[in-house]
């Protein structure tokens, strides 16, 4: 999945969809914040923060005032037709890495084939680890054949009561030594599947 276009001339971006989607969500938490803390928040440069809320204005997402940047209706629109939700689940040592990031993305079981995919998507995001977790025949797998019900019940059960997974649904969780990491590795591993 794309949302913004990488220049095909002049200095490349140090930001990516992953940073872009993360800034509208923690935009969408209804909180006013200034583009300094923003970027921290994110994990980036002011000055790719900067060209992060130049784009995001011009599509109408944001509002910038002197009081703080704001998402719009617009923005929220964006975000709830993605099939990407953030969680708020930590799944303990089956994910390496200190710190751990977990989203939900709706509608792509079929496309899972053993995992591995999202885990080097993870890993390419700077991710010591990226686990894949999903439903087959009422069991939480992860995959190729992993069964969290009986190898690990107490994380399967925390995952049932918090996740919300239905029968064609993915958790991803990007685990890594700092937060910024662990949350691109989620959202890229998530949006390789798009």
């Amino acid at each position: 999945m794309k949302i913004i276009d990488m220049p095909q001339y002049g200095p490349m971006f140090r930001f990516g969809d992953t940073n872009v989607y993360w800034a509208l969500h923690l935009l969408a938490e209804g909180k006013r914040i200034g583009r300094k803390a923003l970027a921290d928040l994110v994990g980036v440069g002011e000055g790719s923060m900067r060209r992060i809320l130049d784009t995001l204005k011009e599509w109408e997402m944001i509002s910038v005032k002197q009081t703080g940047i704001t998402i719009t209706k617009t923005g929220i629109g964006f975000l709830n037709e993605l099939p990407v939700r953030i969680l708020d689940l930590s799944v303990g040592d089956v994910v390496l890495g200190k710190y751990q990031q977990a989203v939900k993305v709706s509608g792509v079981s079929s496309k899972i084939e053993n995992g591995m995919q999202q885990r080097d998507a993870g890993i390419r995001a700077g991710a010591a680890g990226c686990t894949t977790i999903l439903l087959r025949d009422g069991k939480l797998i992860m995959p190729p054949d992993w069964e969290l019900d009986k190898e690990r019940p107490e994380i399967a059960e925390r995952i049932r009561k918090s996740a919300g997974l239905g029968a064609d649904d993915v958790i991803i969780v990007g685990g890594a030594d700092d937060i910024h990491s662990a949350v691109n590795a989620a959202l890229a591993a998530a949006f390789e599947l798009f």
